[in-house]
């Protein structure tokens, strides 16, 4: 009998036991202990909305669509700025563009399925920029998914080599917790995107996901009573403990940092080289160092520098200390270089441009990037797993009465000099037709404002552009970054231009880019965005072109036409301008009308007609 009543009792406690997982993963025991309100018309989107004010979001980029209505609503509401555009990935781009600029997490919101999917690019293009985003997306009713539910896929799986964090929130309660970790996480270590996902019923109010599931019917029968109960306590289960109060504040955000002795190893470097030279790159524009104390750092260190991606413009316009051409040339001869958040991939040929007489630190948030390619082609002294900008502050605060060698920075100068001269020597040389991009550029630059902003969208022209227009001040440049995506141009001129209405917002665009994002035009003028397009057109993909006629002797998919695209401008409410020569109106009239027309509040399409150049003779797209 003891045995059989032992092997009883040990029964029922399995019984127990199994019954009380049970309860727990049907909410019963969390609802016994939180309350559920059916007769309230709050819903979830009124916490995602407060949760993105609390974080400091003052606008996000959208794309309507019913799964994710409440959120847009609730954002209206609260006050944030909702901004709607033609397309998921330009909502992508401007939401990593008001990252980059404002120093805060970026917000996208699409709706399920294809609204999903058209953002990946957009999405991957922020992961290797190093910019922190939140893409929230619509997704079917939980408890629909693998019945046929409306634009229903896995999207987790989409993102998961894309995002530093992909979640789903299956119940209101935890939209707070979700949200909060999220946002930490994107910003944390080194940036990129996360991705939260909102199914329908953890954002439509009680009586609506009720209603939707279908089971506010009476029941009939053991069965129907059954999945009665099922769907009523499911539904109850979504909206215990909703509107408990919760903390919305940020939580911390980490960021790795180099040590004291790190910084003093490489300031007893600094002090012995002869011909020292920093490779800046975007990731060196990071919070939580305002750019400004970078540049006074930079400024006081004075060491001669190459700026990239986001940093350029890091200096000013004119800075004694920035050197613009001739790189290679300076790696050769540099003694000491140090990588500040500059990465040795396709950039740096793999760092087959640093000499291996030189003597290389490299400092990078990223271990992988911070060493990428260095078993092959380059070997560090010193690689610090950290930020790049507070160890440069930290480095000339160690350095403070540091003077670089003079020779060195005066021959790097005059070389520059000579590069420049060589350049407007190549603008003045007539066009086989139309103007001389490189005249154009030169024009552009010399008319620029102080406050100007710019954004690059494009190949050959583009590319131009780095070697002779110059970026105004820190954060004044945006470019997609290493992942080289076309079609940036107009999400980020749209996330530039809120981030700073006072400024002068330029896209340079190829006239093969334009064609991603020139129905944002249409947003530019709905929302009351006025930016400047310059259209590079020579009617090519001349990037692609140069080569593929050298290598392979066809110009097969790489000819365009001298299209209007001012006049697509214009369809869409804009104003375009159309220049082909120096004659007429001239160039000059035309940039300067287009900034007037700007400045009254109107967005702008300049189309440039512009011929063949051989500047770029020699580069490659691979």
């Amino acid at each position: 009998m003891d045995a059989l009543g032992g092997f009883a009792c040990a029964c029922a406690g399995l019984v127990l036991l199994l019954l009380l997982a049970a309860a727990h993963r049907l909410g019963l025991l969390y609802q016994l202990r939180h309350k559920v309100d059916p007769k309230s018309s709050r819903h979830g989107g009124e916490l995602v909305a407060e949760v993105l004010r609390a974080h400091g979001v003052r606008c996000l980029f959208a794309l309507a669509g019913g799964h994710v209505s409440p959120v847009l609503v609730a954002c209206e509401k609260l006050g944030l700025r909702v901004v709607d555009t033609r397309h998921e990935a330009t909502a992508v781009f401007a939401a990593d563009a008001v990252a980059r600029l404002s120093g805060r997490i970026g917000v996208a919101v699409v709706t399920a399925g294809p609204g999903v999917t058209n953002t990946v690019t957009a999405v991957k293009n922020a992961q290797m920029a190093e910019s922190p985003v939140l893409l929230l997306g619509g997704a079917a009713a939980t408890l629909q998914r693998g019945r046929g539910a409306l634009q229903e896929i896995d999207q987790l799986s989409l993102f998961k080599t894309l995002c530093k964090r992909r979640t789903s929130v299956r119940a209101v309660r935890d939209i707070v917790p979700a949200l909060r970790q999220a946002i930490a996480t994107a910003q944390s270590g080194t940036p990129g995107p996360v991705f939260v996902e909102l199914p329908l019923d953890v954002l439509y109010p009680f009586h609506v996901v009720e209603k939707e599931l279908g089971q506010a019917t009476s029941p009939g029968g053991l069965r129907r009573s059954l999945v009665h109960w099922y769907l009523r306590n499911y539904v109850h289960n979504l909206f215990a403990g909703a509107w408990e109060p919760r903390d919305m504040t940020p939580l911390p955000v980490q960021v790795p940092l180099a040590t004291a002795e790190q910084v003093q190893q490489v300031a007893e470097l600094v002090s012995r080289a002869s011909k020292p030279l920093v490779l800046l790159g975007s990731q060196a524009t990071l919070p939580p160092t305002p750019v400004e104390e970078l540049r006074a750092a930079l400024e006081a260190l004075g060491l001669p520098c190459y700026l990239g991606g986001m940093a350029r413009g890091l200096l000013g316009k004119a800075s004694a200390l920035h050197v613009r051409q001739n790189r290679r040339d300076a790696l050769r001869q540099a003694d000491l270089v140090i990588l500040a958040g500059t990465v040795c991939d396709f950039r740096l040929s793999y760092g087959r441009v640093l000499s291996r007489r030189s003597t290389v630190v490299a400092v990078n948030r990223d271990r992988a990037q911070l060493l990428r390619n260095s078993d092959v082609f380059w070997k560090p002294r010193l690689a610090v797993q950290g930020d790049a900008a507070s160890f440069l502050v930290k480095l000339s605060q160690s350095l403070c009465g540091y003077s670089c060698p003079r020779e060195w920075l005066e021959g790097l100068q005059e070389g520059d000099r000579r590069k420049e001269a060589a350049n407007r020597e190549k603008a003045a040389e007539p066009a086989s037709a139309h103007l001389n991009p490189l005249a154009l550029l030169h024009r552009l630059d010399a008319l620029l404002p102080d406050d100007c902003l710019l954004v690059a969208d494009g190949g050959d022209f583009v590319a131009t552009a780095a070697y002779v227009v110059r970026p105004r001040a820190p954060l004044g440049w945006l470019d997609p970054g290493a992942f080289g995506t076309l079609g940036v141009g107009g999400g980020f001129a749209l996330g530039a231009k809120l981030c700073r209405p006072e400024a002068e917002v330029w896209i340079l665009y190829g006239d093969g880019s334009l064609g991603y994002s020139v129905m944002e035009f249409d947003t530019f003028v709905r929302h009351k965005t006025p930016v400047i397009a310059l259209v590079g057109n020579d009617a090519c993909w001349s990037q692609i072109s140069r080569e593929q006629v050298a290598l392979l002797g066809s110009n097969v998919a790489c000819g365009l036409e001298y299209t209007d695209y001012h006049a697509v401008a214009e369809g869409l409410g804009a104003k375009g301008f159309v220049v082909g020569s120096d004659a007429g109106e001239g160039l000059d009239a035309v940039l300067r009308a287009a900034q007037a027309t700007c400045h009254q509040g109107r967005p702008v399409l300049v189309n440039a007609l512009i011929g063949k150049s051989d500047f770029r003779q020699g580069s490659i797209s691979v």
